[in-house]
Formats: structure tokens, sequence, C-alpha cells
């Protein structure tokens, strides 16, 4: 019989609760289980996040989070391309007609 309270190893900690909480959802399903550790003990707190796994699971656990990509990650911004921006911009500011005034 072991006793599994001494075999939690810290695995990643992360500046935020969302981005540590979407790691620890990757590991779950790959059926790792996983510990969340929150650093604030107020809730609604983004102080950030630590995640803890069972020793036996830690190297699995790792390989997953190292074969994240993180190059090439977009900001909200850049998933629009000119062809959104151009039909966003057509609803927002609809182009006038010179012959009756109305809308096209």
């Amino acid at each position: 019989m072991t006793d599994q309270i001494d075999n939690w190893h810290k695995l990643a900690r992360y500046d935020t609760n969302m981005q540590g909480e979407l790691h620890a959802n990757l590991l779950r399903n790959n059926d790792i289980t996983v510990s969340l550790q929150p650093l604030s003990a107020m809730p609604g707190m983004n102080s950030g996040i630590v995640l803890w796994v069972q020793d036996t699971e830690l190297a699995e656990a790792q390989r997953i989070l190292n074969s994240i990509d993180t190059e090439g990650e977009t900001t909200p911004y850049e998933l629009f391309d000119e062809s959104t921006e151009t039909a966003l911009n057509a609803t927002v500011n609809p182009a006038k007609d010179n012959n009756n005034g109305g809308t096209l």
C-alpha cells in the first residue's frame, strides 16, 4: 500500500487561472490526474495557479505540456483578415447612394 498524499509533484505555475485551467483540462483529457492550487484564497482573484500531478504521471504530463505549440500564437486582433475588416466596416458605415440618399 502506498501513501499517495506524498506522491504529488509540482508540474507548472501559471500567472492566470484560465491558462492553468486550460492546461489542466488538456492533461485530464489525456487521462492524467491533476490537482489545481490557486495562488489566492479570495474567490474571483486571478492571481495564478499551480498544477500538481502524481509522480507516476509526471513524465507524461511534462511531455504533453512541452508539446504545446506556443510559437506563432495569435492575439485577438490578429484573427481578423482584411475581408473580415471590410465586411465589418460596411456594416458599421454603410455606403451612401448618391441618387436618393439611401444606403446600398
